[in-house]
Parts: structure tokens; C-alpha cells; sequence
């Protein structure tokens, strides 16, 4: 019998202030979506069971706060990320010019081992608003900001209406499982050796 190994998977949240990160998260997670907006302060996660193929993964999303005045606590929920997902709102066209910030902001604060491989995806909710005649962001605008991005993998997402929450999050979580796994080859094939610079804690910015 193969012994079944538990994974924690830590999961980033980002992107502006209203988009519906928190929504998302309540809809996957509980299966609830609630009229009443209240933005977050500072940080918050929920976690998810899952499984994914023989493995046991506990998904442990962190829903950071939107607004500038919380984006110094950045860094230490940041760290240590498997995965980062931008949401934009496909209503509101700032929302989405916001997400090359919200990128290079991850970048900088995770300071992954490769940015450039670097799991992202992108979110594009509240497709359910108005029909979607209000929309603003065309998915052809989108996939073409992925594409220049790497290829990020791109999700079109109702939280109201649990429209594609699933298949996204599903996504995110083997989006994330992969790049742990490659971590885990990645750091058996270091020496454990501390350099110089390191030792002195000095830094070459």
C-alpha cells in the first residue's frame, strides 16, 4: 500500500481592493457568498482539504488586503508561497492595468528561487454582473497580458454564482503541487553550504 503523503500548500492572494478575493475564497472554501462587502484588514486564510492523486494536500489560501496602506505587511505573508493568483474585476478596467503591480510587488516581496517559473495564475471575476454587458476587459485582453507574462493560466470566475471557483482553485493546487515537487529536487541537488555574504548578513542592493 503507498503511503500517502500530506502536502501544505501556501497559496497568495492578490490584487485590488473589491475585486471579490475574499468572495472567492468563501465560495470555495464554504460554499458561501455573502452581498455585504467588508475589505480585509491586513491578511486572513482559510484552508482546503484536497486530494490529488495519491496525495493528501491541505491548501492554505491567505487573502491579503487590497488597499496601499496594508501593502508593507507584504513580506512576511508573502514568503514561502507556492503559488501566487491575481484577481482583477472584468467590470473595472483599473483593476486589471493594477495587476503588472500586483506582479512585480510579489516578485520583489516573495523573492522566489526563479521568478521567471514562478507559478502565477490569473481570475477574472464578477463575470456575472449586469449579464456581462458591463464588462470592460475583454478575455482576449486578458490572455494576452498572460501570454506576456509567461503563459499564466487564465480563469473567467463568478464567486456570486460559483461559476468556475472549482476548476481555478483546482487548478491553482496542482499549479502549486507541481512547483513544490520541483523545489524538492530542485534543494536535494544544493550543498548545504552558507556563502560568505550570506554568513555576514550583508545584502548587494
Amino acid at each position: 500500500m503507498s503511503s500517502r503523503r500530506r502536502t501544505l500548500l501556501k497559496v497568495i492572494v492578490l490584487g485590488d481592493s473589491g475585486v471579490g478575493k475574499t468572495s472567492l475564497m468563501n465560495q470555495y472554501v464554504h460554499k458561501k457568498f455573502s452581498q455585504q462587502y467588508k475589505a480585509t484588514i491586513g491578511a486572513d486564510f482559510v484552508t482546503k482539504e484536497l486530494q490529488i492523486d495519491d496525495r493528501l494536500v491541505t491548501l492554505q489560501i491567505w487573502d491579503t488586503a487590497g488597499q496601499e496602506r496594508f501593502q508593507s505587511l507584504g513580506v512576511a505573508f508573502y514568503r514561502g508561497a507556492d503559488c501566487c493568483v491575481l484577481v482583477y474585476d472584468v467590470n473595472v478596467m483599473r483593476s486589471f492595468d493594477n495587476l503588472d503591480h500586483w506582479h512585480e510587488e510579489f516578485l520583489k516581496q516573495a523573492n522566489p528561487p526563479d521568478p521567471k517559473t514562478f507559478p502565477f495564475i490569473l481570475l477574472g471575476n464578477k463575470i456575472d454582473i449586469d449579464g456581462g454587458n458591463s464588462r470592460v476587459v475583454s478575455e482576449k485582453k486578458a490572455m494576452e497580458w498572460c501570454a506576456s507574462k509567461g503563459n499564466i493560466p487564465y480563469f473567467e470566475t463568478s464567486a456570486k454564482e460559483d461559476y468556475n471557483v472549482d476548476p481555478a482553485l483546482m487548478s491553482i493546487a496542482k499549479t502549486a503541487l507541481a512547483n513544490v515537487q520541483e523545489q524538492d529536487i530542485y534543494f536535494q541537488n544544493i550543498p548545504e553550504v552558507v556563502s560568505e555574504t550570506e554568513q555576514r548578513g550583508s545584502c548587494a542592493c
